[in-house]
């Protein structure tokens, strides 16, 4: 299951249920195409066809739903004609935690760019309200002409967190949540990890990545598992969130760092898109630009147990205030209050 679907979808069933009498969840693509995609194996293009051949024969009974709401768009790389349809019949919500308009203004295929580039600002403007994970994405529909947009952030079931003990170890733990295809993002700064472990002995934690790291120190490579994930953030020592400043970074919603911060984690992370709203420059860790920022400020919370624990606490106390379903199912109640 992709984490969007996980985390903006099904993380709320259990609230949807106490909402409806019948709920159902229809995903685009299958098991098989997340397998083929995050394995680096062809695309099945059979397998995505059926796929959208299903999601077509499921729009045939929308009329039967009192609500629906949509996960970015009915059908990738193809007009918006099916979202114009269901908003002359029925309506629709639609939900936002990635700048996925830039897979078709920035797209590498001309015909893409030439024939879709206006398609997310298309169903932004189609839907009755459009729900966005960060101000980048806000912007953007503002821009579309959405209707009524309601900021609605990627967060944590605080029921799954505890406060990580601080101590000081011989070796501080450097930790890094992400996926094979956002290790990229890890590797950039791979320069000053080895500077730091020359300095300071760290050790290197890699929870989801796809390779062996050039990293002469300690590091361990951890697959991600949902029942899992919680535990090996309190392997931490430092979370951290490294991303250049490109269009489709701004468009992230910092879930690494939430889940950090749930755990009571410092974080150094870089001042891109939603980063510098969610962490708090010398509260919560540091936001850190150039290669020598981010060797002085992981430095120095490696050097200060006292930091790390004082910020961990900071940041702890900013996600559950800001950051929890509980949190996020107010606002979708606000949301739904405010449609005709």
């Amino acid at each position: 299951m992709a984490a969007s679907s996980r985390l903006r979808t099904y993380q709320y069933l259990p609230f949807w249920h106490s909402q409806f009498d019948r709920v159902k969840v229809s995903p685009l693509l299958n098991e098989q195409y997340l397998s083929e995609l995050y394995s680096g194996k062809a695309i099945s293009r059979l397998n995505v066809f059926g796929c959208f051949l299903k999601r077509a024969y499921e729009l045939l009974f929308a009329y039967r739903y009192d609500l629906i709401w949509i996960e970015k768009e009915l059908f990738p790389y193809l007009p918006a004609f099916a979202e114009w349809i269901l908003s002359k019949t029925k309506g629709f919500l639609v939900d936002y935690d990635d700048a996925i308009f830039h897979n078709y203004d920035h797209s590498h295929n001309p015909v893409v760019r030439q024939f879709l580039p206006k398609k997310i600002a298309n169903v932004m403007r189609l839907s009755d309200l459009v729900w966005v994970g960060n101000p980048y994405l806000m912007d953007y529909a503002k821009q579309a002409n959405a209707k009524r947009i309601a900021f609605l952030p990627t967060c944590i079931d605080p029921n799954r967190y505890r406060l990580k003990s601080h101590s000081n170890p011989v070796s501080i733990c450097i930790g890094w949540i992400g996926s094979p295809t956002t290790q990229k993002y890890l590797i950039q700064i791979l320069p000053v990890l080895e500077s730091l472990h020359r300095r300071y002995g760290v050790k290197l934690l890699v929870v989801n990545g796809s390779e062996r790291l050039p990293f002469s120190g300690d590091v361990e490579t951890i697959p991600w598992t949902e029942q899992g994930e919680v535990e090996v953030i309190l392997r931490m020592d430092i979370g951290i969130m490294p991303l250049p400043d490109s269009a489709w970074e701004r468009g992230k919603c910092a879930y690494k760092l939430i889940q950090y911060m749930a755990c009571g984690i410092p974080v150094v992370a870089s001042p891109v898109g939603v980063n510098a709203t969610v962490v708090s420059h010398g509260v919560h860790g540091y936001l850190a630009e150039t290669p020598q920022e981010w060797e002085n400020y992981l430095g120095d919370l490696i050097l200060h147990l006292d930091k790390r624990i004082a910020m961990g606490k900071q940041g702890h106390q900013q996600v559950m205030a800001s950051y929890t379903m509980e949190r996020n199912i107010a606002r979708i109640q606000q949301g739904l209050e405010a449609l005709p």
